[in-house]
């Protein structure tokens, strides 16, 4: 949708739309618009609708500060860790993939180059990275070998390369050289102009890009990666990405795996647009003209771990989130319209651990018990959605799905269960989007129904499936 086309639409939307409500099966809703323009809803990309049926990713983070913790990029701008040190002797990318992949994740991000600078591919751009280390001679590739073990497992691949920070070069968030110097900065964003399409060109079709911290952009001095991102991957989901950049996510506001709750599709802008101006409604909105979804990252060790838990450090196996904690995290993020990205830690011999493993499998088996298979469930369009049992029948969960393709049409619903032959109230909310996880006190219901008392069009339900976990 164009401005032009958006603002019409916005005018029609506040003066010819409106929304009365009289309850389950009363349902009165008038939408009105222009003979000339009609009512538009703002719509998710091919790829995007992709990117919310994947739900669960892992974000891999390995650095060379693993094998030198004490290491700080901000701490003295003259100082970088030999690349001597870095020799993951028992590198196992398919190992990596395969733990991600019982957690259930559906697509992986490997972090290519962190803030220190050394680089896990080996790149034309300067010396410091794989190809500098003992590691296989200084001929092994990191991010090839991890591409490879995703399409063996068919798990998608991302990658993360942060152009905000840069310890080698002395570059502070939000991608400025700490010195100041134009020439310096220019010769910085050349840099990350060749990673980038590196990156870009050389490891097939990538699933998602990640940018922590937003981009600089070329107008503030920044590099100019939006040509190379529209020729060399325009299909790929983008978080954080330049503004205007199509198959937009947005990041949550914290680093814990919790979306806010309503949690709506669409925004006025990303979180951070640019990487230098935050913006405001961490839930989104539901009239704004753009779709972009929200993801929750959250490492698998605690925030209070080394290095906020994204990067393994000795001895702290005891700071594996629990597996209720994940499960909170999943319910408050994959529950809640938006994707769980999970940090995955690699260790110094170039291996998930043995603990972080086992943690992964069994949250990934959790998921699977809990909602692998419903009681029941089915599909629809219109304000109700009706499902019976053949006798009454103990429940505890419900599983509502919007068809995204049409856009993101509910405002607010409400699920009543009919116990001795009188409807009662179960739970009630607001957004529902790609998938909304709703928990409540067990009840045998003998029907169970979905009343959709405000919307924007006809609702058009993909999924309406009933749980008893418990």
């Amino acid at each position: 949708m164009n401005i032009m086309n958006w603002l019409i639409f916005k005018a029609t939307f506040l003066f010819a739309v409106s929304l009365v409500a009289f309850g389950c099966g009363n349902r009165k809703e008038k939408i009105t618009s222009s003979a000339t323009v009609p009512l538009e809803l703002v719509l998710p990309t091919p790829r995007q609708m992709e990117w919310a049926d994947a739900e669960i990713g892992v974000l891999i983070h390995f650095d060379i500060n693993v094998y030198e913790p004490e290491y700080n990029w901000r701490g003295d701008w003259d100082y970088n860790p030999d690349p001597e040190i870095f020799n993951p002797t028992e590198l196992d990318t398919d190992q990596w993939i395969k733990a991600a992949k019982d957690a259930g994740a559906n697509y992986a991000v490997l972090v290519a180059k962190h803030c220190t600078g050394f680089s896990l591919w080996p790149t034309e751009a300067h010396d410091y990275s794989v190809k500098s280390s003992p590691w296989r001679s200084g001929e092994g590739d990191v991010v090839a070998d991890f591409v490879a073990s995703c399409k063996k497992y068919g798990v998608k691949p991302g990658i993360y390369a942060s152009a905000a920070a840069n310890g080698y070069f002395k570059v502070d968030n939000p991608g400025l050289v700490v010195t100041g110097d134009s020439i310096t900065q220019k010769e910085y964003n050349k840099v990350v102009e060749t990673q980038l399409t590196e990156l870009w060109s050389n490891y097939g079709d990538l699933f998602e890009i990640w940018f922590d911290g937003g981009v600089l952009p070329k107008s503030k001095g920044g590099p100019d990666i939006v040509p190379i991102l529209q020729e060399k991957q325009p299909d790929a989901v983008v978080f954080q990405g330049p503004y205007g950049t199509k198959n937009l996510v947005r990041w949550v506001g914290n680093e814990e795996g919790l979306a806010a709750y309503p949690s709506w599709a669409t925004a006025d802008s990303t979180t951070n647009a640019d990487g230098t101006v935050v913006v405001q409604g961490l839930h989104g909105n539901p009239d704004s003209p753009i779709w972009c979804p929200g993801e929750a990252d959250a490492p698998l060790r605690k925030n209070s771990s080394w290095q906020g838990g994204w990067f393994w450090h000795e001895g702290q196996d005891h700071m594996i989130n629990s597996q209720e904690e994940m499960l909170h995290k999943y319910y408050h993020s994959v529950g809640r319209n938006t994707n769980l990205l999970i940090g995955v830690v690699v260790d110094t011999r170039g291996l998930v651990p043995d603990a972080d493993v086992k943690a992964l499998k069994a949250f990934g088996d959790e998921i699977k018990r809990r909602f692998g298979t419903s009681l029941a469930e089915t599909a629809g369009e219109g304000d109700k959605v009706v499902l019976n049992f053949n006798a009454p029948t103990e429940i505890d969960h419900v599983v509502i799905m919007e068809d995204i393709s049409k856009g993101e049409r509910i405002r607010k619903y409400k699920i009543e269960g009919k116990l001795n032959g009188a409807w009662k109230l179960l739970a009630e909310g607001e957004s529902v989007g790609h998938k909304r996880i709703q928990e409540f006190e067990a009840v045998k219901v003998s029907s169970l129904r979905l009343c959709i008392p405000e919307s924007i069009a006809s609702p058009r339900i993909r999924k309406f499936a009933v749980y008893n976990i418990w």
